[in-house]
C-alpha cells in the first residue's frame, strides 16, 4: 500500500544521548496558552530544524516523566528554544508552560530525530503543512531558510483553530515578502474580523492551489495531531505526491 512508504515518526529514536542540566534564560508567551522557553546548555552539540528534545522531570520522590517537545530554534540562533503547547489534561506542559521561570534547571536529551529535517543545503521545492502546534518545527525549518538567506521554493499551509491560539503570526506576515516563500492560513473555527480567504479543514483544492504540482517533486513535512496527519498525508497522496518523500510527525497530549 503506497500510504505505508509515508516516512514518519510516531516513536522517538531512543539513541545514545546524553542528557543536560539545561538552564532557562526566557520565557515567551506566544499565546494565552503556548510558551517558548529557551535554554542555555553549555555542551549543547548543535541541532537540524526540525528536530527536538526530551525534557525529563523529576518530583521529591522521585517520579519522572518524560515528554519530547519540537526545537523552534533555527540552528544559527545561538539557543536552543522549545515551544510548548499546553495540553488541559497534560502531565508536564502544564508546569512547563504555568511553572516554569528564567533561572530554572531542567533536565534535557538531544537534539533527536533525522528524517523530519531539512537543511537549506538540500534546496527545494518544499510543502509544508501545519496543524495548531505542528508549526513548531516547521518554523524552525522557515527561520534556518530565512537565517541562511535561501531563496529555496517554500510553500506553507496552517491550518489553526482561531487567533486566538495562532502563534507567530507577525513573524510569518514579516517573513513572507521573502523571494520564494509562500504562507497561507486556513481558520477552522474562528478566522480574524475582515478575514476573506480559506477557511475550514484543509482540503485536496487547497493543496492542489498550494502547490508546487507533484511533478515537481517537492518534499511534504506534515506536522500536527495524528488525525490532521493522516488526513493531510492521504490528501497528497491523493494528488499524485510521492510517498516516500512526505515526512510526517504526529504528536498527542502531554
Amino acid at each position: 500500500m503506497a500510504r505505508a512508504a509515508v516516512l514518519e515518526r510516531l516513536i522517538p529514536p531512543r539513541v545514545s544521548i546524553v542528557w543536560h542540566e539545561a538552564t532557562v534564560t526566557e520565557v515567551v508567551v506566544e499565546s494565552r496558552r503556548a510558551r517558548t522557553i529557551v535554554f542555555a546548555i553549555p555542551d549543547w552539540p548543535g541541532h537540524r530544524a526540525g528536530q527536538h528534545l526530551d525534557v525529563r522531570l523529576t518530583a521529591e520522590d522521585g517520579y519522572t516523566a518524560e515528554r519530547s517537545y519540537s526545537l523552534s530554534s533555527a540552528p544559527e540562533d545561538g539557543v536552543v528554544a522549545v515551544t510548548v503547547d499546553e495540553i488541559e489534561d497534560g502531565e508536564v506542559s502544564p508546569y512547563l508552560v504555568e511553572e516554569v521561570r528564567a533561572g530554572d534547571v531542567l533536565e534535557v536529551r538531544g537534539p533527536i530525530g533525522g528524517h523530519f529535517t531539512w537543511s537549506v543545503d538540500e534546496g527545494g521545492p518544499l510543502v509544508l503543512v501545519a496543524g495548531g502546534s505542528g508549526i513548531v518545527p516547521i518554523m524552525a525549518m522557515l527561520r534556518h531558510r530565512a537565517r541562511r538567506g535561501s531563496t529555496a521554493d517554500v510553500r506553507l499551509l496552517r491550518s489553526v483553530r482561531d487567533p486566538d491560539v495562532a502563534l507567530w503570526s507577525a513573524e510569518l506576515a514579516a517573513l513572507t515578502p521573502a523571494e520564494g516563500l509562500q504562507v497561507r492560513t486556513t481558520w477552522t473555527r474562528r478566522a480574524p474580523d475582515g478575514w476573506d480567504g480559506p477557511t475550514g479543514r484543509i482540503t485536496e483544492p487547497m493543496l492542489a492551489d498550494l502547490g508546487p504540482a507533484p511533478d515537481a517533486a517537492p518534499r511534504a513535512f506534515v506536522c500536527g495531531p495524528t488525525p490532521f496527519v493522516e488526513h493531510v498525508a492521504d490528501l497528497l497522496i491523493d494528488l499524485g505526491h510521492d510517498p516516500a518523500r512526505i515526512h510526517t510527525e504526529r504528536f498527542g497530549g502531554a
